[in-house]
């Protein structure tokens, strides 16, 4: 294996960010110095993925706190809030920065002097990072029970280190069953209209020396007649503890469906920071994105002049399409996700 990708990481006052729009093309970091650098590259899509969206969150705070010049807590507390509002209007859908920034703006409300809260902001954003990489471990451990020697296994968009602190939640039980010695090839859906599959998944999985094959999104169904699949495994952006509702990269609904008519596993792994214990479906903001991602790939129009294009970038999948939920808590149904809120 070779060594760990670093997606974000603290370092000299600052967070590097690994930049996901130039892979698998070139490797660089972002140094980002203040929460409005954070908060652009969450919207540009330097960094992705729900529990890496979360952490970039948690530190964007955490350098508004490190940077400021406030000299009394009221103050502090009053540019927390503007950075809070910055890095929560970035994108709607993954819950886990709303989660990210709340616990450490519940730090914030801690009574102590102006350097004491500074340093306990910092100690949280690097805690919530830690923590996602143990969780990340742990999906693995938990799910690569699932897989038998010899899976084929389907995966959609990117749920790897790139989308975490590192290891992954999706490919983190692809990766601990490969750690374990069993033989899995894995069939990456390329992912559009931004590619992840193609261009971040697949370099994961090759670095690695995992099996890969990619394929366009519209082939998945055709290799489950085949007999080629044999599991489905992709990560979430939010699971709704209340009915069940998994909201992953748009496509994830297509494929459960057809796992569902083919009988395969269908399989949603997440640390349980993604799991949104108060929301209903009505309640979740699908986003929207530019329709020139659909008319545009790496800046070459393919498309004709005039036409416009529908972008959503995810879509929810009901529970009875899904056969189990990974967490670092362990493996649920669906309808059990009630009890996880007893226990977080």
């Amino acid at each position: 294996m070779r060594s760990e990708i670093k997606p974000i990481y603290w370092r000299n006052n600052a967070i590097y960010v690994l930049d996901q729009r130039l892979l698998p093309y070139k490797i660089k970091y972002l140094r980002l110095k203040t929460a409005r650098e954070v908060a652009k590259a969450i919207k540009d899509m330097a960094i992705r993925g729900a529990p890496a969206i979360g952490i970039a969150g948690a530190m964007g705070l955490a350098l508004t706190a490190y940077h400021s010049r406030a000299k009394t807590v009221e103050q502090l507390l009053a540019e927390l809030k503007r950075s809070y509002e910055t890095l929560r209007n970035t994108r709607p859908t993954a819950v886990n920065l709303f989660w990210a920034l709340e616990r450490v703006m519940k730090i914030a409300e801690t009574r102590c002097s102006v350097d004491e809260l500074r340093r306990l902001i910092l100690d949280e954003a690097l805690k919530i990072m830690e923590e996602d990489l143990e969780a990340n471990r742990k999906i693995g451990f938990n799910g690569s029970k699932l897989i038998d020697d010899g899976d084929g296994i389907l995966t959609h968009c990117n749920a790897g280190a790139l989308a975490t602190a590192g290891y992954g939640t999706a490919l983190g039980i692809i990766r601990a069953a490969f750690e374990e010695g069993k033989k899995i090839t894995v069939y990456a859906c390329e992912t559009r209209p931004r590619l992840q599959g193609a261009k971040l998944t697949a370099w994961e999985l090759m670095r690695d020396g995992i099996p890969v094959k990619l394929i366009t999104d519209n082939m998945a169904a055709f290799l489950m007649q085949r007999g080629l699949i044999n599991k489905v495994i992709v990560g979430a952006d939010r699971i709704l503890a209340k009915t069940g509702h998994v909201i992953n990269k748009i496509g994830t609904l297509s494929h459960a469906i057809a796992a569902k008519y083919y009988n395969i596993p269908f399989l949603v792994a997440a640390p349980t920071s993604t799991v949104d214990f108060k929301s209903t479906p009505d309640e979740v903001v699908i986003e929207e994105r530019d329709e020139k991602e659909v008319l545009y790939i790496d800046g070459k129009k393919i498309a004709p002049r005039g036409v416009r294009a529908l972008n959503p970038a995810f879509d929810i999948t009901p529970p009875d399409l899904v056969s189990y939920i990974i967490t670092e808590k362990g493996i649920y149904r669906p309808e059990e996700l009630r009890e996880l809120s007893l226990t977080t």
